[in-house]
């Protein structure tokens, strides 16, 4: 498949860490090095038109035979910081993921058995020689994980309103919120912060729900985000990214959409020991939430 065909863009956000060159060991750090002086490096899109074209073949290919070579590529006070794109590795935890999502009929569709089966046994071989192997990058389909937020402010929002192409309605989109694939600019909603910053808002969050209520979904999920965190440079830049989300939802709610903002409003609540205000912030943004989580099974 060619890098500028038209695809259909799943609507997955992602949640990115990227790391100086010093975090890296040899020969890797050289690797990237040379890498991040490319006049150009590949987008998110161009990642997953990639991805999309391995599933083409029969029987699918789920789990690359070789780990890309690319990575995202930004710059934190000047220095520049990488985010491997680590295809086969997340294409291995995608697949774990899968079991008990669908029904065994059409998942055995989706991917045949003896595929399953294989993916599985070279992925128990990849990880017995790469123990301490994790992702940089996380994703989560139709949804942003609420908290996910915790570890931004608002100040870190970065939006790009899109450039509708000729013959959209009035929001940009054609039916459904999706823009027309391949025209116009699809517009960006993004938050970036320092890793240092990420870790202080998360341990604050910790802190005010444990002092204010039980353990919960919300608690176990930031623990979790938090020991993900711990295993990256202190010094690195974490990026959430709406990814194709903006091509769910109408722009209008895009440039409104202000959930870090109202997931910090909730915790400052609690840590003032006003439940009730804590209680309604967090309201609000789980069902905005869920109005675009709902939008997976629309006609």
């Amino acid at each position: 498949m060619s890098v500028a065909s038209s695809v259909l863009i799943p609507y997955a956000s992602y949640l990115r860490v990227y790391e100086p060159l010093a975090a890296f060991p040899e020969p890797e750090r050289t690797h990237w090095a040379r890498y991040s002086r490319l006049p150009r490096t590949p987008g998110a899109q161009e990642e997953l038109r990639r991805s999309l074209a391995d599933l083409l073949p029969t029987p699918p290919v789920p789990v690359p035979v070789h780990e890309s070579g690319e990575a995202f590529v930004a710059q934190l006070d000047g220095v520049v910081v990488i985010c491997p794109w680590r295809t086969r590795l997340r294409g291995w935890l995608a697949l774990q993921e899968l079991d008990g999502q669908f029904p065994e009929p059409v998942l055995d569709a989706m991917l045949p058995p003896v595929v399953r089966l294989q993916v599985a046994s070279d992925y128990e071989r990849w990880l017995s020689r790469n123990p301490d192997a994790r992702p940089w990058i996380r994703t989560a389909v139709w949804q942003v994980p609420l908290r996910w937020f915790a570890l931004f402010g608002d100040e870190d929002r970065e939006y790009e309103p899109g450039e509708r192409p000729s013959g959209a309605g009035a929001d940009g989109a054609a039916a459904g919120g999706a823009r027309a694939d391949g025209a116009g600019k699809a517009p960006v909603l993004r938050y970036r912060t320092t890793m240092a910053q990420a870790r202080r808002r998360l341990a604050r969050a910790l802190r005010a729900l444990r002092e204010s209520i039980d353990d919960g979904p919300m608690t176990e999920g930031l623990i979790e985000v938090g020991r993900w965190l711990e295993e990256f440079h202190p010094r690195a830049l974490v990026e959430l990214d709406f990814g194709g989300l903006v091509h769910a939802v109408p722009e209008e709610w895009l440039a409104a959409d202000r959930s870090a903002a109202q997931l910090a409003e909730g915790i400052a609540a609690l840590r003032a020991g006003d439940g009730e205000r804590a209680s309604d912030a967090y309201g609000r943004l789980a069902e905005r939430w869920r109005t675009v989580r709902d939008l997976r099974f629309a006609n």
